[in-house]
């Protein structure tokens, strides 16, 4: 099969018509977070809380060692899901609301991700874009709920052929 009659396929994310309003969408594989990401995301943000640097500190508090930053945490969980949701397709972020994190992330803990698709609507000013609301979740390998935010965004339709 020469060049030209092979198939090509490319991954990206799904365009506006693709995704579905009330989908759950679950994002594979998951991030183990290591204590080095968790040092150098503090550092690189400048962020010098004890809590995330200070071994010795943290085991004297309530929970009794270093917690993940939780920016690290939110990162994260929107990073899972862009392979499957927006690789390619999205312009641009518009804001983030309702973010929580229920239980506190470790060093070692595994993150999962899923996404549900809370609305969509076309741009009223941009056309060939539509506005999508995604409502995302991290779970840890127990199964916990560590992290949920709502996110919206601005999604290319899909081009006309």
């Amino acid at each position: 099969m020469s060049d030209d009659e092979r198939p090509v396929y490319e991954q990206r994310g799904l365009w506006y018509e693709e995704l579905e309003v009330g989908a759950l969408y679950r994002h594979a594989p998951g991030r183990t977070v290591s204590e080095a990401d968790n040092v150098v995301f503090s550092t690189l943000t400048m962020n010098p809380q004890a809590l995330h640097l200070d071994g010795a500190w943290a085991a004297q508090q309530p929970f009794g060692e270093r917690l993940v930053n939780s920016l690290f945490t939110l990162s994260t969980l929107v990073g899972l899901s862009v392979a499957q949701l927006t690789q390619g397709t999205i312009i641009a972020n518009l804001g983030f609301s309702d973010v929580v994190f229920p239980k506190p992330v470790f060093h070692g803990d595994t993150l999962y991700a899923e996404t549900v698709v809370l609305e969509k609507r076309l741009s009223a000013s941009r056309p060939g874009a539509g506005i999508v609301s995604f409502e995302h979740t991290a779970r840890n390998q127990h199964g916990e709920v560590v992290a949920v935010a709502k996110r919206s965004t601005m999604v290319l339709t899909r081009p006309s052929a």
